[in-house]
Order: C-alpha cells, then structure tokens, then sequence
C-alpha cells in the first residue's frame, strides 16, 4: 500500500504558491531567498517525493512576497 507524502489540501496550496511563483517567472532560489529558508526547500515542498510543505507561517510569508491574502492559497472548500 501506497501513502502519500502529502494531503490533499497541502498539495493544493503547494500548488498555488508554485503558480504564483511562475507566473512571476521567480526561481525555486529566489524564493528560498526571499521566504528565507534553505536553497532546496521550495524544490522539495514542489516535490511529490518529498515530506517537505509550507507551515502557516510561510503561506503569511508568501501572501506578503507575492501582495496577495493567504487565502489565495487555500481551496474556496474543504476537502473530503
């Protein structure tokens, strides 16, 4: 049987910090820079291999760098 490293809802926000990163053509570095956390946690929070994610703290962070809420980073529902 097979566990996810992740759930569902830290997928998701994974996944909205990494749009926003994109669309503002921002490295993984750059990032890690400017949230202040090690060169390769931003590649290992992206990655499905690995334990890493974002904590509360990161996401007010985020909402900060990228001038957005932290809502934007959450689901408009919970997840089942």
């Amino acid at each position: 049987m097979t566990t996810s490293l992740k759930t569902e809802i830290e997928a998701f926000v994974i996944n909205k910090v990494k749009e926003k990163r994109e669309s503002l053509e921002m490295s993984q570095s750059e990032l890690a820079v400017r949230l202040d956390v090690s060169n390769g946690f931003i590649g290992q929070a992206e990655s499905s291999k690995s334990p890493t994610k974002y904590n509360l703290n990161h996401l007010n962070k985020l909402a900060l760098i990228f001038k957005c809420s932290v809502k934007d980073f959450l689901p408009d529902a919970p997840f089942k």
